[in-house]
């Protein structure tokens, strides 16, 4: 798979607001390991094994397991190695990234008001959009997984 156009070479204002919502996302009330299995899920979906790659990076460093991540395509049926916080979590990052099929169903959206504020359900909501926007990125320009981005 051959490199293709470097966005931020190309239209770096771009890549500069995209920027501004990591730069809101790093501010926001959700925790940095909820945050991670958002981008890891959300591009595990996607097929995107630059961000997957970063991600399980990330998230090591931040103090994950590696039995988690290990699991974290199977989380339903992980028992309790996944949080029930965090599987709400997880149910949300998967509806919205796959939007087209029944868009973020009343049952996640109550489940996750058990657990958070509306304003924290915003935050998971944009963190969800936001990898997402940055998995077709990646996927359009076919970056290489430990290439630099760009």
């Amino acid at each position: 798979m051959q490199k293709r156009i470097n966005i931020n070479a190309a239209e770096p204002e771009a890549l500069k607001a995209m920027m501004g919502l990591e730069t809101y996302l790093s501010k926001v009330d959700i925790s940095k390991t909820l945050k991670e299995l958002i981008k890891i899920r959300a591009s595990q979906i996607n097929g995107c094994a630059y961000c997957i790659d970063m991600h399980t990076k990330d998230a090591l460093k931040n103090g994950e397991t590696d039995q988690r991540i290990f699991l974290l395509n199977a989380w339903r049926e992980a028992g309790s190695i996944f949080s029930d916080e965090e599987k709400v979590v997880l149910s949300i990052a998967e509806e919205v990234t796959l939007i087209h099929q029944q868009g973020l169903s009343e049952s996640a959206y109550s489940n996750a008001l058990t657990y958070f504020t509306e304003n924290q359900i915003a935050q998971i909501v944009i963190a969800v959009v936001t990898i997402n926007a940055w998995n077709r990125i990646a996927l359009s320009s076919h970056l290489q997984v430990g290439g630099a981005f760009a």
